[in-house]
């Protein structure tokens, strides 16, 4: 059955050096824009920020959604996210859709210097501190939390946002963090892994939880998913690279639920070992072929659109990117290339 009302998005992968790099970023938005895609997603990680490549975009596209998949929640201060997000949603014309996470609780401690402690409560606060200082211009914030400490009396006037009401999707795998976005935010940024019938499911329930907790309705949350694509014209290749990548995922114990769900729990030990023994060749081996075809699109160029218009249940947007494991900058290049020609393709049916 096919679902039009899924909307889709690329991420905006660059590639060479230099300002060559930014504008093949704009030049990518661009097609995509043209071709009427809902959105396109910056990433950033420990050498790259989401927000810099986000202003070359927002200057170079006119209707396009320009949105953060995700940004470091804790990598700035409330003050500065709140900062950067109206100079971006101004710049853009009120487009900007600020997608946040923690990382893991490792990576918030070794990467940001703060404590991996109680990241779901942390991003929440964040949330509700970000929101008051949306609104900076009505007057002072002062907010004395667990984790944030902030007061600010404006000095001189503060100009209004041009928009009220700042879309904050957040990232999230765990249940506390899932009822964190159906409690605060105002869409999911599922991950790569999510299924549809997991999204229905466990994380739809959450959500739930959440939403009702906070006198919310569910309905109200945007739910995003990440659809890794592997495309080439051999489709045992573009198997090999999903289920490489789906193996990089599935070592971890973040992911024991999901797997368990589906039935997948055996294999994934299986994964596991190979991951820890660094034997590619088995890992890639273990990934069950119902599992790269729930969590994946492998097939051949000619062939995408269809899988397109097989549908993405669950899902209110979704998020087309290349397997993030194993690719050359050429191969992601490519595989943007047939994601973009196959939405289009789809889109004008």
């Amino acid at each position: 059955m096919v679902n039009r009302e899924t909307t889709f998005g690329i991420n905006a992968f660059g590639v060479g050096e230099g300002p060559a790099r930014f504008s093949s970023m704009v030049e990518l938005a661009l097609e995509a824009e043209a071709i009427g895609c809902a959105a396109v997603w910056t990433s950033e990680l420990y050498s790259r920020s989401a927000t810099i490549p986000m202003a070359a975009i927002a200057a170079g596209t006119s209707t396009i959604s320009i949105g953060s998949n995700i940004a470091y929640g804790v990598g700035r201060s409330p003050l500065m996210w709140a900062a950067e997000a109206r100079d971006l949603d101004e710049l853009s014309g009120g487009r900007i859709i600020l997608g946040l996470g923690n990382g893991t609780p490792k990576m918030m401690e070794a990467w940001h210097g703060v404590s991996g402690e109680a990241p779901a409560a942390r991003m929440a606060e964040l949330v509700s501190v970000l929101r008051k200082l949306w609104k900076l211009h009505e007057g002072p914030v002062d907010h004395d939390g667990r984790f944030y400490q902030v007061h600010i009396a404006p000095t001189a006037e503060v100009t209004r946002p041009i928009r009220d009401h700042l879309p904050i999707w957040i990232a999230g795998v765990n249940r506390y963090m899932l009822r964190t976005a159906g409690g605060h935010a105002d869409g999911l940024v599922g991950h790569p892994m999510f299924t549809s019938a997991y999204v229905q499911g466990p994380v739809a329930e959450e959500i739930a939880v959440g939403a009702t907790a906070a006198g919310r309705d569910p309905a109200d949350i945007t739910m995003m998913g990440i659809r890794m694509c592997a495309i080439d014209d051999d489709e045992e290749r573009a198997r090999r690279q999903a289920a490489f990548a789906i193996g990089q995922y599935a070592a971890s114990r973040v992911y024991d639920r999901l797997f368990e769900s589906h039935g997948w729990g055996g294999a994934q030990l299986v994964i596991r070992q190979a991951a820890r023994d660094r034997d590619i060749d088995a890992l890639i081996k273990a990934v069950p072929d119902e599992a790269i075809d729930a969590i994946a699109i492998a097939c051949r160029p000619a062939e995408f659109e269809d899988r397109l218009a097989a549908g993405f249940e669950g899902f209110d947007h979704v998020d087309l990117i290349a397997p993030p494991w194993g690719l050359s900058e050429i191969q992601i290049r490519e595989i943007n290339r047939h994601i973009l020609g196959g939405v289009k393709s789809y889109l004008a049916r």
